[in-house]
């Protein structure tokens, strides 16, 4: 019997799914939306899809300053959804690193994107783009970081230590956690002007049965544990790598910068000044020139 989110009131219907812009595709693990540009006429290297991949529970929306600036700027970009947020399935699975490679991997080749892919990940989905890397290095140009975990475990708060208690953890996201939820999106913020706004596009997600299922699930598949071992591995190739990280970061602190760069010698750091967890969210004038000469070298 599943536990009962009493503020999970939604399935994910075919009218529930028509509110999204975007695609929606069939991959092993169930459906997955996302969002593909069309191939551009003329402009940068259009069999070098960039790809965005979102974090812990905000959705592919988070990435849209980014992904408007590289198509304007002449370039395909794919952004998706995560299994268990935004409109793609819930599924009753383990929200592990593995199931994330198998939806990437499964995307690209549904889409037929064959060619190696500029691959950005934020946050957790750092942690899915540098296992991706490292388990096909051949179909990855480029790797793009923007505040990535992994490097070490996020900090065990007590909270965090209660939700990961079996039953213990259903209880508190069950009776709070619509609350710790959105107060940790909002902590991602340096600037409080934008969260209210933010907020609005994030709650329709949190309706939709499984959402609370598919973060504890992947909290205890240790996604926001430790890959150092993956991060070392992939510092061991020759892919590429630009970091960018707010000086602010609350979430994934600053400090964890210098182990990435540690780990990954010949990753290329730009520290974003006054800005949180998402700082080409923040910040995008300051972070899109930066990603686009990187991606034209």
């Amino acid at each position: 019997m599943s536990f009962p989110y009493l503020s999970e009131t939604e399935d994910l219907t075919d009218a529930i799914r028509s509110k999204a812009d975007g695609s929606f595709i069939r991959l092993a693990d169930g459906m997955c939306h996302y969002e593909l540009s069309p191939l551009p006429s003329t402009g940068n290297d259009a069999k070098a899809t960039v790809v965005l991949v979102h974090g812990f529970s905000v959705p592919c929306f988070i990435w849209d300053p980014t992904f408007d600036f590289l198509v304007r700027s002449g370039f395909r970009v794919l952004r998706y959804d995560l299994f268990g947020r935004g409109y793609s399935d819930r599924p009753r699975t383990n929200y592990g690193v593995e199931l994330y490679l198998r939806q990437l991997c499964g995307l690209l080749d549904a889409l037929d994107l064959r060619q190696p892919i500029h691959l950005a990940g934020l946050s957790m989905g750092g942690v899915v783009s540098v296992a991706f890397t490292e388990r096909f290095p051949e179909r990855v140009s480029k790797l793009i970081l923007v505040d990535p975990a992994g490097a070490k475990p996020i900090a065990r708060t007590p909270l965090l230590k209660l939700i990961q208690t079996p039953i213990l953890g259903e209880l508190t996201l069950g009776l709070g956690g619509d609350n710790f939820l959105l107060n940790s999106m909002a902590a991602d913020f340096f600037d409080p002007d934008l969260i209210q706004h933010f907020i609005g596009r994030y709650k329709p997600q949190m309706k939709i049965k499984g959402f609370k299922r598919a973060l504890l699930s992947t909290i205890r598949n240790n996604l926001l544990g430790d890959f150092s071992e993956t991060y070392r591995r992939v510092g061991t190739l020759n892919t590429p790598t630009l970091l960018f990280w707010g000086r602010n970061d609350a979430t994934v602190p600053f400090a964890h910068s210098a182990l990435v760069t540690e780990f990954i010698p010949r990753a290329e750091l730009h520290v974003i000044e006054n800005t949180g967890h998402i700082p080409h969210y923040e910040a995008p004038g300051e972070v899109n020139p930066l990603l686009l000469e990187f991606i034209l070298r």
